[in-house]
């Protein structure tokens, strides 16, 4: 990856971005941003890994096999790669795809990656935590595609545990130094990372594609981030799977990215299952490209939080739509999160129909210190926020709400919440029955018919 190509990426993050002052689309919407998100367009032409070499025993280096499918169903004109049912097909490295590209793992089949750091080298432009570098490959990775898709019943198999499993406790240093080259604003093509820096890559990465499909798979053992989609633009992930319980290994992460369809999938994961980003800090603000008109529905999520907004969001996430879906134990259910070294801002959010079984965190999060940080110059934005007809069997607390005194939180809505039990002493289930808007930095906020353990929640000023 050269120069050149950081110019195209930085061209795309600024493009194609609908600006949509003033228009804040609702429930009624919803129908019409589906039907306008496009699906790929992939011809109806096989191309099996088998004829080209592979042999599926779970040993042998499948990877010559299914790059030379992929590069020959791209020249010409495109297809599916079909990873054949019942085999173990072996990979000593990524596996970057095309335009009109679908990588089809039939059910039965296992696509296994090696676990060896070196195999995923040269390094490739991609965003680690929302800043841009050049770092190892994605395990799948798709630059600049148009129509391209992930689909099938069978597994893709991170193989992480080993050694990428073991690089979250030895990356600090180069974490630091990427943020710093982030917030200096140093060339993208300087900020070049590999051997000795313990960064791991996202599992499956698109970067600057359009029309996107991941349907059906299932993914486990991921490094980092599961499905990971930054500037793209029409994005559909239906019927997956997700497994992968280590911290930070969010399901999806949709980063800088538009018209978005989130449906029928199923996670476990140890981080976010599903969270909405746009870049970090300066880095973020640079490139100035939100995610917007997202829908979720019908979705599972259990282990760590389910639907999340933040933390690097300083590009802007609006127009989020998300329904019926269902929640195991988790660690907060809906969590808002920024900072003043974040910024960004956070608008028209609407949820609904939303059953949680248990929650170890408060049930609601707002929160503009993430971490701690206050002491920055970036004050984030959250407004026009609506969340209503939620039931929860047992939570340890009910909201949070950490505003800022400069840019209170503005325009929040939260109505028929039901609460059966509160993992909490009773001071604190007391407190937790009288919200504050002063105190907590609110404005134009309504709380209606919200009751926990039987007992309604009201608003201090009507007490």
């Amino acid at each position: 990856m050269d120069f050149r190509q950081r110019i195209i990426f930085a061209f795309l993050m600024c493009a194609n971005v609908s600006v949509l002052a003033g228009e804040f689309p609702g429930w009624e919407d919803v129908p019409a941003m589906v039907a306008a998100i496009q699906a790929p367009l992939i011809p109806d032409r096989l191309f099996a890994v088998e004829d080209f070499g592979g042999v599926g025993d779970g040993e042998t280096d499948d990877r010559p096999a299914i790059q030379a499918a992929i590069d020959k169903a791209a020249a010409t004109g495109g297809g599916r790669v079909v990873l054949g049912a019942g085999k173990t097909w072996f990979s000593k490295g990524p596996v970057h795809l095309k335009s009109q590209i679908d990588l089809h793992i039939a059910g039965g089949a296992v696509l296994r990656f090696s676990e060896d750091p070196a195999d995923y080298l040269p390094q490739v432009l991609t965003r680690w935590e929302g800043t841009e570098l050049f770092n190892y490959s994605p395990l799948i990775y798709a630059y600049l595609a148009t129509d391209v898709a992930l689909s099938g019943a069978g597994t893709i198999d991170g193989n992480a545990a080993a050694v990428f499993g073991e690089w979250r406790a030895r990356q600090r240093p180069a974490q630091q130094r990427l943020r710093r080259m982030g917030e200096e604003q140093a060339p993208v093509f300087e900020r070049v990372f590999g051997e000795g820096d313990f960064l791991r890559p996202s599992m499956v990465q698109f970067l600057g594609c359009t029309r996107v499909l991941v349907e059906d798979v299932r993914v486990v053992d991921s490094p980092f981030w599961v499905l990971h989609f930054v500037a793209c633009d029409h994005v559909t992930v239906r019927g997956a799977t997700v497994e992968s319980p280590r911290l930070n290994n969010d399901g999806i992460d949709i980063e800088s990215t538009s018209n978005v369809l989130i449906e029928e999938c199923r996670f476990v994961t140890g981080d976010d299952s599903i969270v909405i980003k746009a870049g970090r800090d300066a880095d973020g603000r640079r490139l100035a490209r939100p995610s917007e008109r997202i829908v979720i529905r019908g979705n599972f999520m259990e282990g760590h939080n389910a639907l999340a907004i933040g933390s690097e969001m300083s590009g802007g996430v609006r127009h989020v739509f998300m329904e019926e879906n269902e929640l195991g134990d988790v660690r907060s259910p809906l969590y808002f999160k920024s900072s003043t070294y974040r910024g960004g801002m956070i608008e028209n959010v609407r949820i609904r129909d939303i059953k949680v079984r248990s929650s170890r965190q408060p049930l609601i999060r707002f929160v503009t210190d993430y971490q701690g940080q206050t002491g920055g110059a970036y004050i984030p934005v959250f407004r026009n926020i609506h969340i209503e007809n939620v039931e929860a069997a047992r939570v340890r607390g009910v909201f949070e709400f950490r505003g800022n005194p400069e840019e209170p939180i503005r325009g929040v809505r939260i109505r028929n919440i039901r609460v059966a039990e509160a993992d909490m002493e009773p001071d604190e289930l007391e407190s937790a029955l009288t919200i504050d808007p002063e105190a907590n930095h609110l404005r134009d906020f309504v709380i209606e018919d919200v009751t926990v353990a039987g007992r309604r929640v009201r608003l201090a000023a009507q007490d």
